[in-house]
C-alpha cells in the first residue's frame, strides 16, 4: 500500500514537470499524499496503541543460552530458539519472527548499555536462522 501511495506521488511529480497535469492537480496530490502518509506513520499507531490493552502491559524478557522468556504480570512464556524462523535488528528494534506474520518486538531502549545489546545480537546471530 505504502508503495502504491509513494509510486502515486512520484507519477504525479512527473506528470506536473511535463506539463501533463495543472498546478491545482499536482498541489491536491500532494496534499493528498502527506494524508496518508500522516495517518500510516503516526494517526493509526496512536489509535491503535491506545486501545489495544496488550501494549499497556509492562514486560520483561530474559534470553538464555537454550531459550528465551517473556515475563508480565499475568504470567510467562518461554521459547526456544529453534521457534525462531529469523530476526531483523532496525535501530530501535529486534524484530524476532516466528513466521511471516508473527513476531516479537525487543525494544533496544530497554537494555541496560550498548555492551547487552551487542551480547543479544551475537547470541541470535549463532542461535536462529
Amino acid at each position: 500500500m505504502i508503495i502504491l501511495v509513494n509510486a502515486f506521488a512520484i507519477l504525479s511529480l512527473a506528470l506536473y514537470a511535463w506539463g501533463k497535469i495543472t498546478p491545482v492537480a499536482f498541489i491536491l496530490n500532494s496534499v493528498l499524499w502527506m494524508t496518508i502518509m500522516v495517518s500510516v506513520w503516526f494517526i493509526l499507531p496512536l489509535v491503535i496503541y491506545r486501545r489495544t490493552q496488550t501494549f499497556k502491559h509492562r514486560f520483561t524478557m530474559h534470553f538464555y543460552d537454550n531459550d528465551f522468556t517473556l515475563e508480565y504480570t499475568k504470567g510467562r512464556r518461554n521459547w526456544a530458539y529453534s521457534s525462531l524462523k529469523f530476526f531483523k535488528e532496525t535501530p530501535r528494534f529486534f524484530h524476532l519472527y516466528f513466521d511471516e506474520r508473527s513476531f516479537l518486538l525487543v525494544p533496544k531502549d530497554g537494555f541496560k548499555n550498548y555492551d547487552d545489546i551487542h551480547s543479544l545480537r551475537a547470541l541470535l546471530k549463532s542461535k536462529v536462522g
